[in-house]
């Protein structure tokens, strides 16, 4: 059973406004749900006085409010502002809070652009597959940041090729996948473009394409024999679940 949260009940009568999103907010708990919704784009704008006389004088927290004065003081870091609202909320467990805590530690160095790519990347992960293809694709759809080496927009490439396949859309993640490697010149980006190419095209489409670099004969030879000892071992699990069903039903006939 999961534990309860007890909800703080103080409603701001004014709301604070995240001015980078023109959102309002009115509790604790709104705050700490878009803070943790949006630790990739967290940036300065988040720590400000302002921020901290609303939780004074709207929520009267002014505990909490004297701890964020003390960080902005002190030239703390956005990650430990953020921290300190999550932790008083006390609206989050352990583990979660832990996550969070990794999350921003990974982004503290971090570009804009990158912390775009480490969120488009965690919803392919945990697979919010057509929400990171909307972050890839705003990356791509900004104006070129030359702060980032060109293979950064190569791996944006790859990270679609890989959405893509998921939902399917093999012609799409083909083509993904090609202009990765184009820019990237990773070895690795071939096998899914291959394989991509292979679940969209015709046979003799396929055998063509295999004829226009030297080394796609061989790598497609090696994911053909991945794939049917893939298909091996499932059947083998088939088999072994068939074989312990039949000794259940002859044990139980048996009686």
């Amino acid at each position: 059973m999961g534990s309860l949260v007890l909800c703080h009940d103080r409603h701001a009568t004014h709301p604070y406004e995240i001015t980078r999103i023109h959102c309002k907010i009115f509790t604790i708990e709104e705050l700490c749900y878009y803070l943790c919704n949006n630790l990739y784009l967290i940036d300065y704008t988040i720590m400000n006085e302002q921020l901290c006389v609303w939780l004074d004088e709207e929520l009267g927290m002014p505990r909490l409010a004297g701890q964020l004065r003390d960080v902005i003081r002190l030239r703390g870091s956005i990650e430990k502002f953020v921290l300190t609202i999550l932790k008083d909320s006390k609206i989050y467990r352990e583990p979660e809070m832990i996550r969070i805590q990794n999350v921003l530690e990974r982004l503290r160095n971090q570009k804009d652009i990158e912390r775009q790519k480490y969120k488009g990347d965690n919803l392919l992960e945990s697979g919010e597959i057509e929400e990171a293809i909307l972050v890839y694709q705003a990356i791509l759809n900004q104006e070129k940041d030359e702060s980032v080496d060109a293979k950064f927009y190569g791996r944006i490439y790859a990270g679609l090729g890989a959405a893509y396949g998921r939902l399917f859309l093999y012609q799409e993640s083909a083509r993904m996948y090609d202009r990765a490697y184009q820019i990237c010149e990773d070895p690795r980006l071939l096998k899914p473009y291959l394989y991509a190419s292979y679940k969209y095209m015709s046979l003799e489409e396929y055998h063509i394409l295999l004829t226009k670099h030297d080394n796609y004969v061989e790598i497609n030879a090696k994911m053909r024999q991945e794939i049917e000892d893939i298909r091996n071992s499932m059947q083998l699990e088939l088999n072994d679940v068939l074989v312990e069903k039949w000794k259940r039903h002859y044990r139980r006939s048996h009686i």
